[in-house]
């Protein structure tokens, strides 16, 4: 039998991502998989990572790193959470010493920086994965260490060496990717409402202000998050019998189950995370993305732009965000979804066998 490469994956909030590599290296039957993340998707909150929960379930050798962040905001977890950086280079070290891996994968994020670090100085070959229309923090200072670059979309390639930069696209799971567009919306509309893996308080302040309405005329599916999701309940328990059955809450979806989630939306309501403009791009549902104002290079609504460019979403500001701006925007969506559905029937989506050219080009670094 022939022995696997090992391969070490990380990355902070790149589980789709990852999750849809992880399914080529599978396919691609040459790799032992590892993956090095951190645990709690906010600093001071016990919120999980995606990664965290979902890796283990499928089999994959999985290590929490101690890892510290440079926060944007100071508050009281900052100064533990920088103190905790210079331990994270350690505690690479001694991973990535065990596990002797052939070849690194990063998705960016800030427990990926000292795995990517400390691979360069144990001299194992680095590929970085770029998800966004701009570029992460950790994948620009990571760049310098990295033997290649991947991107998934020309507009990054400002931020790195074009000498290592190759276009491969985002991967994405094999279930979005084989779901076939609606030719009709259901009756009544149902309106998936995701803030991404952790929620978006935002997003759900909105829905709470326009919750009677949302629901006497939609069905909703709503991920929560973790923060918000018992006030939710609350709300959610205080409706009618009928109006209850209408409105699905979700603390988190998992990766595997986003397909069948998807095949149920007409419309989504949206961050502009990466990931999932990728994947409303594939499924060709009609949607509201509402980015983060403040995410690194303004990446959120540069993603949230293309998916606009692309024709099948609309942008609505955080800073005009409310629940009638909420509601106004959906019928806006509802009105014209033919015409966006017609718009791009014939579009391909340029994350198709991403996730092949990605592990074609980790081959090659091998």
């Amino acid at each position: 039998m022939t022995k696997k490469n090992k391969i070490v994956l990380t990355g902070g909030h790149a589980a789709t991502t990852a999750l849809a590599t992880i399914e080529e290296l599978i396919r691609d039957e040459e790799w032992d998989i590892y993956w090095i993340g951190s645990g709690k998707a906010m600093e001071g909150k016990d919120v999980p990572t995606l990664e965290s929960r979902i890796f283990p379930k499928i089999g994959i050798k999985s290590y929490e790193i101690i890892s510290g962040r440079l926060q944007r905001k100071l508050t009281f977890w900052s100064l533990p959470s920088m103190i905790k950086i210079p331990f994270g280079f350690f505690h690479a070290m001694v991973l990535l010493l065990k596990i002797k891996p052939r070849a690194i994968l990063s998705f960016g994020g800030f427990a990926a920086f000292p795995v990517v670090v400390a691979g360069f100085f144990l001299r194992i070959p680095v590929v970085l994965h770029e998800q966004t229309s701009a570029a992460g923090r950790s994948n620009i200072f990571s760049a310098k260490f990295a033997k290649k670059i991947a991107l998934s979309r020309k507009g990054s390639q400002k931020y790195f060496p074009e000498s290592k930069s190759e276009l491969v696209g985002n991967p994405i799971m094999t279930q979005i990717a084989e779901i076939k567009p609606k030719e009709k919306m259901g009756e009544p509309v149902t309106v998936l409402v995701t803030g991404g893996s952790r929620g978006s308080q935002t997003i759900n302040e909105a829905v709470l202000e326009a919750l009677d309405k949302l629901v006497e005329r939609y069905n909703i599916i709503h991920q929560t998050g973790f923060i918000d999701f018992e006030k939710i309940k609350e709300a959610r328990d205080s409706l009618s019998k009928e109006l209850k059955e209408k409105y699905e809450i979700y603390k988190m979806i998992e990766p595997m189950d986003m397909d069948g989630v998807y095949k149920r939306a007409d419309i989504v309501v949206s961050r502009a995370g990466a990931n999932t403009v990728s994947e409303i791009i594939s499924a060709k549902i009609p949607a509201v993305l509402i980015p983060i104002p403040w995410s690194y290079e303004n990446e959120q609504r540069k993603n949230a732009e293309y998916a606009e460019k692309f024709g099948i979403a609309r942008i609505l500001s955080q800073e005009t965000l409310s629940g009638e701006a909420l509601i106004s925007a959906i019928e806006n969506i509802e009105e014209d979804w033919f015409k966006i559905i017609n718009g791009v029937k014939d579009k391909k989506s340029p994350d198709v066998n991403a996730a092949k050219r990605l592990v074609d080009l980790l081959e090659d670094v091998v």
